[in-house]
């Protein structure tokens, strides 16, 4: 079976820059912990905890020491309590996620009701709304925006960075109509961007695509989603071990795509294992 791998796939540059910071301070021997997964993908945090790397899911299961904020960024009230406590903050959030909080806060310093385009059960936008402060609101879809009266606002807009251009587009294009005022910045991550341009490039020269990646990673999901709209067979898995055989036996050519948080050593065993088919 040939195996198309879609370029670029897996980790990006916050996410390598995150497992770095935490490995790097476990080469030094030093005890540390992460508030939540370091990143959205099972396999390289259970790794990361077999290094002896805890996860915590709050400052109060801490009793001193350094505690990692994640690649997904965290709230800022979070960081103050851990500080409060004592705590050594490694700050292992990306710098992409980063300038989404700066833009966000600067936003509703200027008067704008700060709008964020995104999920809003993910980690990520959370930490974003608590940086915009009390006067913003998530917006998830073209129905969210219907809730809301946008009528005489200043509206300042933002978004998750693993949303896709298009949606974002859209939800700006629908509160502009609505709103007096609409400052609106494209704070989609270009590396999200290109991942799922090479998965929509790729998913209609292939029989069946793979996606690789945690199911609690928001970009992966949207991976699998991208793949499915363009009609072809799409699986949506975390490790080789998923992989059914019965279920390509009838494809000649298999793409491979990963989520923004999949390390390399997951694909290299997703694609070994496909091509042995």
């Amino acid at each position: 079976m040939e195996v198309l791998v879609a370029e670029p796939a897996g980790v990006c540059y916050g996410v390598r820059r995150a497992l770095e910071i935490v490995e790097s301070e476990v080469r030094k021997g030093r005890k540390i912990v992460t508030l939540g997964p370091l990143i959205h993908n099972p396999q390289a945090v259970k790794r990361l905890e077999e290094k002896g790397v805890r996860v915590v899911n709050g400052i109060e299961e801490m009793c001193g020491g350094a505690i990692v904020m994640p690649s997904h960024g965290a709230p800022k009230a979070v960081r103050e309590t851990a500080e409060r406590a004592g705590l050594q903050v490694i700050d292992a959030t990306c710098p992409f996620v980063a300038k989404v909080h700066r833009v966000a806060r600067k936003l509703a310093e200027h008067g704008y009701e700060v709008v964020v385009i995104g999920d809003p059960g993910h980690s990520e936008v959370k930490g974003i709304l608590s940086a915009a402060g009390e006067n913003a609101v998530v917006v998830s879809s073209t129905n969210d925006v219907e809730k809301h009266n946008w009528a005489a606002k200043k509206v300042g807009i933002v978004c998750q960075t693993t949303q896709t251009p298009e949606h974002f587009g859209e939800i700006v294009g629908l509160i502009a109509m609505r709103a007096a005022e609409v400052v609106a910045h494209n704070t989609i991550c270009y590396a999200t961007h290109d991942r799922q341009s090479a998965a929509r490039n790729l998913a209609p020269k292939v029989d069946a695509m793979f996606v690789v990646g945690g199911r609690n990673s928001a970009n992966t999901n949207r991976l699998a989603e991208i793949c499915r709209e363009s009609g072809v067979r799409t699986y949506h898995i975390e490790t080789a071990d998923e992989i059914d055989p019965q279920a390509i036996k009838d494809c000649r050519i298999v793409g491979l795509t990963a989520g923004a948080s999949t390390p390399d050593w997951v694909i290299d065993e997703v694609k070994a294992r496909l091509e042995a088919l």
